[in-house]
């Protein structure tokens, strides 16, 4: 969703590079083009005003210290004020209550009934144990959409088909969460196509007898300016307690997000990035910044990867990968590991390699597609190999080679090229190897980008996470085959003229 904004933002702030100090003239230039960019991703105008007297008068203040140039000074500055307007900081939900109750709400559209799905599903991985109750009378398909997501989900669901009292079925479902320790109670209220007065009194009867311990907004991010309308409405009636923000993973400009929590001051706490039932994320505000802002979201990949891959197959891949003993067999293990977390363009993202290779959303798309291409050409290789082969990849010799390529359907030299990437790959993961005093044990996640060996341009230590960012900079710099992940050195795309 903040592909476009991201791009103009970073694109805003090159002018401020390579300037020795920070002055007003410079200053007032970069605030200039970000606060057009600010606008044309549709953020409210009364936010964008606040937003740009900070930065200014934050920037004008600013010492420049040192260690940094004035152009990181005055990014530090942008990503300072992002996550104000983006709320502060992450705030928690709350589960106050035996059991809790979570009020979902929202406009007809929103997602709201697949929010609340998504909501029980993360909180019964959390350890909660969930109950989804439909409350939405009004839209006859409502009742039976929650039941089947409650399907999906494993997650029980209580409907009363033939009743239009809310509040008795909400009533009726505490009592059963109380009889079988279920907590907390999610409920799918009815929405409307605009906010009206029976929709509102509805929602009211709820929130008095009931007294939620959570009332969550379902705020459609690629509304635009009418989500803050919204927003602002339903907070006015009900002093909502947070923020779902749900399509994130659309096509719009992002406005809605850096708008909606200035504009109310209450907490985005969730946001829905995708259309299964688990991409849900619990929203930080400073890590949104750093995503916007093309630097990447290292601790949200680690969380992800945690949650979807398993922690001793990843630690013995891993071990074994620091061994020496890095074969083709384990090559297609972490590519299966890595597929679980998600696309090559979004872990590319989230590691901030776009953002620091200079990369715009675009570039980093085609990127990212003809990585995943690259991929998908070593499985159907490795898969068309031996067990001693995928074990042993040094016995392929030009008989063999043959032969995998005409039951991979690719050309030898393709084959020879894979293998050549793969043989660096290895070499990279030795020298990872000796670097850390042959230390086997590297926790976390699975390795195995494609083309990201090379001897050439390796850290003489072994790189905080932190800094992965820094480092594919400083490979972009020194034109090292880990800069473009075998784009570059691949015999697939040597035919692509365009250089990143």
């Amino acid at each position: 969703m903040f592909d476009a904004l991201a791009d103009r933002l970073q694109e805003a702030l090159k002018s401020m590079r390579g300037d020795t100090k920070l002055t007003p003239d410079n200053i007032e230039e970069a605030i200039r083009e970000v606060r057009k960019s600010l606008l044309e991703a549709d953020v409210s105008l009364k936010v964008v005003k606040l937003f740009i007297s900070r930065v200014r008068q934050k920037a004008l203040g600013a010492e420049v210290l040192e260690s940094i140039t004035p152009g990181q000074q005055f990014i530090k500055v942008v990503h300072d004020e992002l996550v104000e307007i983006l709320g502060r900081e992450n705030v928690p939900l709350n589960f106050k209550g035996s059991p809790s109750v979570i009020m979902m709400l929202g406009l007809q559209g929103s997602g709201k009934t697949t929010a609340s799905a998504k909501l029980a599903v993360k909180l019964k991985k959390e350890g909660h144990k969930p109950l989804l109750t439909a409350c939405d009378v009004q839209r006859p398909a409502a009742i039976k959409q929650l039941e089947t997501l409650g399907v999906q989900a494993d997650i029980p669901v209580f409907a009363i088909h033939d009743s239009k009292d809310v509040l008795d079925i909400a009533s009726k479902a505490i009592e059963k969460a109380k009889q079988e320790g279920l907590s907390p109670v999610i409920l799918d209220t009815a929405g409307r196509l605009q906010i009206d007065s029976d929709l509102m009194a509805e929602i009211l009867i709820l929130d008095r007898a009931l007294e939620p311990s959570e009332k969550l907004l379902v705020v459609d991010a690629m509304t635009g300016q009418e989500a803050v309308n919204v927003a602002e409405a339903f907070n006015t009636q009900l002093d909502i307690t947070g923020v779902l923000l749900s399509k994130v993973d659309g096509d719009s400009r992002g406005g809605s997000a850096l708008s909606v929590s200035e504009s109310i001051g209450k907490p985005i706490k969730l946001m829905s990035v995708g259309e299964k039932l688990n991409e849900i994320e619990t929203f930080y505000p400073d890590r949104m910044a750093s995503r916007i802002l093309g630097m990447g979201d290292v601790l949200s990949l680690v969380e992800k990867a945690q949650a979807t891959i398993d922690e001793k197959e990843a630690e013995r891949v891993a071990k074994q990968m620091m061994s020496g003993e890095f074969t083709l067999e384990m090559f297609l293990k972490s590519q299966k590991m890595m597929k679980q977390m998600g696309s090559f363009g979004d872990i590319m993202k989230m590691m901030g390699l776009g953002g620091a290779l200079g990369l715009s959303s675009g570039q980093q798309a085609e990127f990212a597609t003809h990585g995943e291409k690259l991929l998908k050409l070593y499985e159907s290789a490795i898969n068309s190999m031996t067990s001693e082969e995928r074990l042993k990849p040094e016995i392929i010799n030009m008989s063999r080679r043959v032969r995998i390529a005409k039951g991979s359907g690719l050309k030898d030299n393709q084959v020879g090229q894979m293998l050549n990437e793969f043989m660096q790959m290895r070499q990279m993961f030795q020298q990872l190897r000796k670097m850390m005093g042959g230390m086997a044990n590297m926790p976390g996640m699975p390795f195995g980008i494609p083309g990201m060996g090379g001897s050439s341009g390796m850290p003489n230590k072994m790189p905080d996470i932190s800094d992965l960012s820094g480092l594919a900079q400083k490979a972009a710099k020194n034109n090292t085959p880990s800069s473009s992940f075998g784009l570059k050195t691949s015999g697939y795309l040597k035919k692509k003229k365009k250089r990143f």
